[in-house]
């Protein structure tokens, strides 16, 4: 039997776009989402409620939809690292990697040996996997922040990491970081992120970038291969859309005033 197949992981091989739906909160909206077409799903442990009593259940709805289940951890530390992959979880995001050493400790981390020394435990997802532990290192998807203006100026050098597959580029803690707090459309942000981005690419290795439909076919045709694009977005949309399509039909079909009658017998 072999472990469950990488959806992202094996698209990126491909050199395909995919993409990741944000802002699912619990294994119900995982399978409400999951027939819409998204290469996985971003379980959010670092702002959000992912953790490691819920993170079994989300994961289990996205093998049900053959999708990947990518859960961001708040922290680069060991225990946490392969606790998050035992859960079940086929992918991790690692936020705020600076340095070419922390990329480094989260690939030693999240692979097992030779590549990394993982704790050797059999995940959810080896459950009757003869060749588990070299299948694992094989299908693990691993992603990093790059979210500091201090981890774009050493961005050659953590781009050397191997067994890092794709370098993920976050507007809103860069602007933060370049003393633009939250104004991430702010042209110099915009051209600190759109030159990372390049240089992702053009270094051979995969970018990853945050956007909506507006930015998605000019970021594609940057060369970047992994969006994160956010539900919220689209349901806030499409409740104001609603409400004032109700409100402007109301207006239109408005009734026109009723005259009083007169008083008095016929």
């Amino acid at each position: 039997m072999n472990i469950r197949p990488n959806r992202i992981k094996h698209k990126l091989a491909e050199g395909k776009v995919s993409f990741v739906l944000g802002g699912v909160a619990d294994p119900d909206m995982i399978d409400q989402l999951g027939p819409y077409g998204a290469d996985g799903f971003w379980l959010e442990g670092e702002h959000g409620p992912v953790d490691f009593e819920n993170v079994s259940n989300m994961t289990r709805a996205c093998d049900l939809w053959g999708v990947t289940s990518l859960a961001r951890i708040h922290f680069n530390e060991y225990g946490t690292i392969y606790r998050m992959l035992d859960r079940g979880a086929q992918g991790l995001v690692m936020p705020h990697v600076n340095t070419r050493e922390e990329a480094e400790a989260f690939v030693q981390a999240a692979k097992f040996a030779p590549i990394g020394k993982r704790g050797m435990f059999t995940s959810r997802q080896g459950y009757d996997v003869p060749d588990y532990f070299k299948q694992a290192n094989d299908e693990t998807l691993l992603v990093i922040l790059i979210e500091d203006i201090a981890a774009v100026r050493q961005l050659d050098d953590i781009l050397k990491v191997d067994n890092i597959d794709v370098f993920f580029v976050a507007p809103s803690d860069l602007a933060t970081s370049m003393g633009h707090i939250g104004n991430a459309g702010h042209p110099e942000v915009q051209r600190i992120l759109d030159g990372a981005l390049t240089r992702i690419v053009k270094s051979g290795r995969n970018a990853g970038a945050l956007t909506g439909a507006e930015g998605v076919e000019r970021m594609a045709n940057m060369g970047v291969k992994l969006f994160l694009t956010n539900v919220n977005p689209w349901i806030e949309a499409g409740v104001k859309q609603f409400a004032a399509n109700a409100a402007k039909g109301a207006k239109l079909n408005k009734p026109a005033p009723t005259r009083a009658r007169r008083g008095g017998r016929n």
